[in-house]
C-alpha cells in the first residue's frame, strides 16, 4: 500500500492523543485547575490534529462530514462519531476540571474507555480488510492500543505504564513482523488464484494491461526492498520500544527523561507506520506481476 504521510500522521498523532486522554481520564496524571490546562491541550491537539490530517487523504475532503452517515456497515463512520464523542465527553471532563477545579471521575473514566475504542475503531479500518493479510489478523487491533497506552503513558510521564504497554506492545510487535511476512503466501493468493486461470496451468503476466498507471497501482501497489525493511525495522524497534523503556527504567523520580523518551518515540512509530502501509501486500498486485 501507498504510505500517504497524511494517513501516517493520521494514525500516529490520533493515536497518541486519544492514549493521552485514556490516561487523563483516570487521573493520570491529575492536575487540577489551571495546571491541567497544558496536559489537556497537548492530549487534544494531537488528537484532532491527526483526525483532520485524515482528510487530507481524502479526494474531496469537503466530504468528510459523509463519513458519519454509514456507521451501521464503515469502520471509518464509526471512529468519526466516536472521536466525536469522545472529545465532547472529554471536553466536559476537562473544562470542569480546568474551570471549575471540580473533578468528575465517572465522566472521565467513560472518556477514557471511548478513547480506547476509537483506536480500536481506527485499527479495524485496517484490520477488516481480507484483500491485505498482513493487517487483516487481530494482532493488527492490539498492537494500536498498547501503542495508545504506551505513546499515552509517556506523555503522562508515567514510568510503570511505559514500561508495561511499551513492553507488551515491543512484544506484539515482533510478532506483528514475523507472522505477517509469512501470511501472504499462507492465505494461498497467486497469479492462478487472482485470474481464475489456475486450471489450465500456471498463469504469468504477458505485459501489463494498461500502458500507463492508474489508481490501483498509485495506492494499493507500493514495493519496498527486503534489505531497506529490515533496516527501517530495526530504527522504528530501537526508537519506538527500546529506547522508551530504557529512559523509563533509568530516569529519575517522575520520569525526568520523558521528553527525550518521546521524541525518540515518535519517531519510531512514524518509520514503524511507514512500514505498516509500505510493506502491505494488496491482493490486486498480483494482476501486475508485483508479488
Amino acid at each position: 500500500m501507498h504510505p500517504a504521510p497524511s494517513v501516517i500522521f493520521f494514525t500516529v498523532f490520533s493515536g497518541l492523543g486519544f492514549g493521552f486522554l485514556a490516561w487523563l481520564g483516570i487521573g493520570i496524571p491529575a492536575p487540577q485547575g489551571w495546571a491541567a490546562f497544558p496536559y489537556f491541550f497537548v492530549a487534544f491537539a494531537m488528537a484532532v490534529g491527526g483526525l483532520i490530517a485524515s482528510t487530507f487523504h481524502l479526494g474531496n475532503p469537503k466530504n468528510a462530514i459523509k463519513a458519519f452517515s454509514q456507521w451501521r456497515t464503515s469502520w471509518l463512520s464509526r471512529e468519526a462519531v466516536l472521536a466525536v464523542l469522545t472529545l465532547s465527553i472529554m471536553g466536559i471532563f476537562a473544562a470542569a476540571n480546568i474551570f471549575l477545579g471540580i473533578s468528575m471521575p465517572p465522566l472521565g473514566i467513560i472518556g477514557s474507555v471511548l478513547a480506547l475504542i476509537t483506536v480500536y475503531t481506527t485499527s479495524m479500518m485496517y484490520a477488516q480488510l481480507k484483500t491485505v493479510p498482513r493487517w487483516n489478523h487481530w494482532t493488527t487491533s492490539l498492537l494500536f492500543i498498547l501503542l495508545a497506552l504506551g505513546g499515552g503513558a509517556i506523555l503522562a510521564s508515567h514510568s510503570l505504564g511505559t514500561i508495561l504497554f511499551i513492553g507488551l506492545a515491543a512484544i506484539t510487535q515482533l510478532y506483528v513482523w514475523d507472522a505477517g511476512d509469512k501470511r501472504f503466501g499462507k492465505r494461498g493468493h497467486t497469479m492462478e488464484t487472482a485470474t481464475g486461470l489456475g486450471s489450465i496451468g500456471k498463469v504469468r503476466m504477458y505485459e501489463p494491461p494498461h500502458s500507463g498507471t492508474n489508481y490501483l497501482l498509485s495506492e494499493m501497489v507500493y514495493v519496498i526492498a527486503r534489505k531497506h525493511a529490515i533496516k527501517l525495522r530495526i530504527i522504528a524497534f530501537v526508537l519506538a520500544y527500546v529506547a522508551p523503556m530504557v529512559l523509563a527504567m533509568t530516569s529519575g523520580p517522575g520520569f525526568n527523561l520523558y521528553i527525550v523518551a518521546l521524541i525518540a518515540h515518535i519517531i519510531g512509530i512514524l518509520a514503524q507506520r511507514w512500514l505498516f502501509f509500505a510493506e502491505a501486500e494488496h491482493v490486486v498486485g498480483l494482476y501486475y506481476g508485483k508479488r
